[in-house]
């Protein structure tokens, strides 16, 4: 009984250990923990958005003002933290950055 005692103490203590490990990562790389889990939600939002950009080529005012604040929301939660964390989602970002820009003159055009 004991020794499966530590067995579980040696493991919450390796877990505790990798968790305050990679809150120090993160600050290390200069991000607020906050910031990341951000960062890491909008990810998951930008693949949605990039779905959703690729089926839709015309959108109701509706459906604008929605993709405006989520890609809004991304733009900011990718703005705080460094570039090559999301590298490699580049080109999702582009395109999604076009539409939205696309959308903001339709909607100035009053279109």
């Amino acid at each position: 009984m004991i020794e499966f005692l530590s067995i579980i103490f040696l493991l919450v203590l390796i877990i505790v250990l990798l968790g305050v490990l990679a809150v120090a990562q993160i600050k290390m790389a200069g991000m607020k923990v906050n910031d990341f889990w951000t960062f890491i939600k909008a990810n998951d939002t930008l693949d949605k958005l990039y779905a959703f950009c690729v089926k839709y080529d015309k959108l109701t005012p509706q459906q604008q003002i929605i993709f405006l604040k989520e890609a809004e929301k991304v733009f900011n939660a990718f703005d705080k933290v460094p570039d090559a964390l999301w590298e490699e989602d580049y080109q999702k970002y582009t395109q999604i950055l076009d539409k939205y820009k696309d959308i903001k003159i339709l909607r100035w055009e009053g279109k």
